[in-house]
């Protein structure tokens, strides 16, 4: 970009008609406070939380950590399947809110970080991954996001199941998130443990419309 608008000035300076100024590439803009209109969204069922703008919490943010000597299958595709919402060590501002209700816990996130965060995209080889390791074993699944004009859209479902005392217990999760420029709106989804109670299915389709809603609710 610096060498482009260097020689567009050179040619301008030795043109004998005068050349107008190029217009600059206007960057995403968004209100992260603003992410709390989504709470309109939820009915009385859901207990509803929320956590006011402040600086990124590594806590909230990182992304489920699989122990050490797991083997992936494709053995390629490691990288995606241990992806973090955001890398450690990454610096910004977020706003959330989290809801619960229904059997099933919605975090929906609203962040901007000093530089742009990389989308780790599965690519044709990594849409469905396995993995394995002592005793826990899982998969972690490209599942269908929502498309928002302007940014990149990614959505990733992750199960994982493990031996606790001598019983089989499995954890999932769905995380749907949309980049534009400095700016990411992630929505996590998973059910709820509630005591004598079945565990509920995922409503993912909420998940996704919580996507959309976030980042028409943020962006400027």
């Amino acid at each position: 970009m610096k060498i482009r608008a260097l020689m567009v000035g050179v040619l301008c300076a030795g043109a004998v008609a005068g050349c107008g100024a190029q217009p600059a590439e206007r960057a995403p803009s968004a209100d992260l406070s603003r992410i709390s209109s989504v709470k309109a969204s939820f009915g009385p069922a859901f207990r509803v939380t929320e956590i006011a703008p402040t600086g990124i919490d590594p806590k909230v943010l990182a992304g489920q950590k699989l122990p050490d000597g797991i083997v992936f299958q494709p053995a390629s595709c490691g990288k995606f399947a241990t992806g973090q919402l955001v890398p450690t060590g990454t610096a910004g501002n977020m706003s959330a809110v989290s809801a619960e209700g229904d059997g099933n816990r919605f975090v929906i996130i609203a962040l901007q970080t000093n530089e742009a965060v990389p989308v780790v995209e599965p690519g044709p080889d990594c849409q469905k991954v396995s993995f394995a390791g002592g005793p826990v074993h899982g998969t972690v699944e490209s599942v269908e996001v929502p498309k928002i004009d302007g940014t990149k859209t990614i959505g990733v479902h992750r199960v994982v199941q493990t031996v606790i005392d001598g019983k089989p217990r499995t954890g999932e999760v769905y995380n749907y998130s949309a980049h534009f420029g400095d700016y990411q709106v992630i929505v996590s989804a998973n059910p709820l443990v509630l005591p004598d109670k079945p565990v509920a299915p995922v409503n993912v389709q909420r998940a996704r419309d919580l996507l959309i809603a976030g980042v028409n609710a943020i962006r400027q």
